[in-house]
């Protein structure tokens, strides 16, 4: 599998991590009238705004876009929105894999899990996410590392470091 797909694997996984402990949550904010994280991050078309704004700030960070030279970007994308979405509460449904599966053999780094939560909170800042929907989303991405990070080692200067990723989301 070339190293695009195996980068959007990586994307995919902090993604379904940021909103996987959420679905939970929103459901019995909902039951109580409080409005879901979905509702209170604006509903598709913000979450969609984002994802275009973190992937393409991805792709510019020479610290992990070697991993995505060969991703589908607009399947990226769509594989994204519809994490967040159905995550945080919203009628969307995700149909890729889990993430443990997904990311196996890859051998992502700390380093280059770290870069792209690094990158998730500055474009998640650009859109004045509040405090309260940012730490609930940032929430699940420390348990969900484990099922993602599987090398100690840091990547090659290609931004990979000789695993091949399985395959597709």
């Amino acid at each position: 599998m070339n190293t695009w797909v195996a980068s959007c694997m990586v994307v995919s996984g902090l993604v379904l991590s940021l909103g996987g402990c959420n679905t939970m949550e929103s459901s019995s904010a909902t039951m109580t009238g409080e409005k879901s994280l979905y509702e209170r991050l604006g509903g598709k078309l913000a979450i969609t705004a984002v994802v275009e704004d973190f992937v393409g700030r991805v792709a510019a960070d020479s610290r992990i876009n070697g991993k995505f030279a060969n991703a589908n970007i607009p399947r990226l994308k769509t594989m994204l929105t519809e994490q967040i979405c159905q995550a945080s509460g919203g009628p969307c449904t995700y149909k890729g894999r889990d993430m443990k599966s997904s990311h196996a053999g890859m051998g992502v780094t700390g380093e280059e899990f770290d870069a792209l939560v690094g990158d998730l909170v500055t474009t998640l800042n650009k859109f004045n996410v509040g405090e309260r929907e940012k730490n609930e989303l940032l929430g699940a991405l420390g348990p969900m590392k484990k099922d993602i990070v599987t090398s100690p080692m840091a990547s090659g200067p290609d931004g990979t470091n000789g695993a091949r990723a399985r395959a597709n989301m």
